[in-house]
């Protein structure tokens, strides 16, 4: 009998208030197991890429650049570099996005104008057609914004994917399969309102309109239509075979450091 080839996706999560949420249950129906690494709980991140497929990095309160508050950034910085490199699918969401960014060669600065906060839409790129994962995507997303940083200046290997009027660099991907989304797509309306709360200088950023529960409930039953499929797809691209084109070469190597 031959042993059924089991896709392992990392989830990276570099805060207790950003879960994975209902990406959970989008990945476990694609068939995938999930492993996560929790460094804010102490978790160790070297050596996490040995036996994965894919990586998933979530958002957190957290400047993408304070090692010094958060020491072990620059160890997700430096796993997400190595995935870069060999070829290993990345999801990167918000802050991950930008911890992507920075690990590739790109910067991230305060937003200038303020943060970008609620249910939004981005506008996908014409370059997004030919995208592994984004080419499905309608051309105005629903997602959730709730963030005071941006990347000011994509990775010199970057293309970029989508757009918003505030914020410029709202989706791009970094070789060949790993994607940054500045915006979220895993929230729901309770974990939303736990952040309008404890972020009172981001929530007043927010569409009046936003604190309504109607509007709250039917923006992530609209989002949820929308990125549930793009996540089935994040997790066929995950176990797509090396020599594919997307995801080759996927041989572990020791993090910056590692010895």
């Amino acid at each position: 009998m031959t042993d059924l080839l089991v896709t392992t996706v990392l989830v990276l999560q570099p805060s207790e208030t950003n879960p994975l949420g209902p990406m959970e249950q989008w990945l476990l129906d694609a068939g995938v197991q999930l492993r996560t690494v929790r460094p804010y709980a102490g978790d160790s991140v070297a050596g996490s890429l040995e036996g994965v497929d894919a990586v998933v990095c979530l958002g957190g309160e957290m400047d993408a650049a304070d090692d010094v508050s958060f020491p072990w950034l620059p160890q997700v910085r430096a796993l997400l570099s190595v995935a870069v490199r060999q070829g290993v699918p990345v999801l990167a969401l918000c802050l991950g996005a930008q911890l992507l960014a920075l690990a590739a060669g790109g910067a991230v600065r305060a937003m200038p104008a303020g943060p970008e906060a609620g249910l939004r839409l981005v506008a996908k790129r014409d370059a997004a057609a030919g995208d592994p994962l984004l080419a499905g995507l309608p051309f105005t997303p629903d997602v959730v914004q709730f963030h005071r940083a941006e990347v000011s200046r994509l990775p010199a290997s970057a293309q970029l994917l989508a757009v918003s009027e505030h914020c410029t660099n709202q989706a791009f991907r970094v070789g060949s399969c790993a994607w940054g989304l500045q915006f979220h797509i895993e929230t729901t309306p309770d974990l939303l309102r736990q952040w309008m709360a404890a972020s009172p200088e981001v929530t007043d950023a927010m569409p009046l309109s936003n604190s309504e529960d109607g509007v709250l409930e039917q923006g992530h039953l609209d989002m949820a239509e929308t990125w549930a499929p793009i996540v089935r797809r994040f997790a066929e691209l995950a176990a797509l075979p090396a020599g594919s084109g997307v995801g080759e070469g996927r041989v572990y190597l020791p993090l910056l450091g590692e010895s």
